[in-house]
């Protein structure tokens, strides 16, 4: 299991867009998902070679990843017959 720091929007920013300590990091765009409403940022940082971004996203446990979270899957539910 990853420490609780681990699952910060800082560590992964830092961890993926490795700022350096003099650059600026901006939160682009921040919105809900439309297909269940879940939390995401886009955060740029500009360096010499150029600027970079990458969106983020909120899970359900409630950490930030790259990668979206996997959209509810319907289920097929079993109804006993009726007599």
């Amino acid at each position: 299991m990853r420490a609780s720091s681990e699952r910060s929007l800082r560590f992964l920013v830092d961890k993926w867009l490795a700022p350096e300590p003099s650059a600026a990091v901006h939160v682009t765009e921040f919105s809900r998902t439309r297909l269940g409403g879940r939390r995401y940022v886009r955060v740029e940082t500009s360096l010499q070679a150029g600027s970079r971004g990458l969106f983020f996203f909120r899970h359900d446990d409630g950490c930030w990843c790259v990668f979206p979270p996997t959209a509810d899957t319907p289920s097929l539910l079993a109804y006993p017959r009726a007599a």
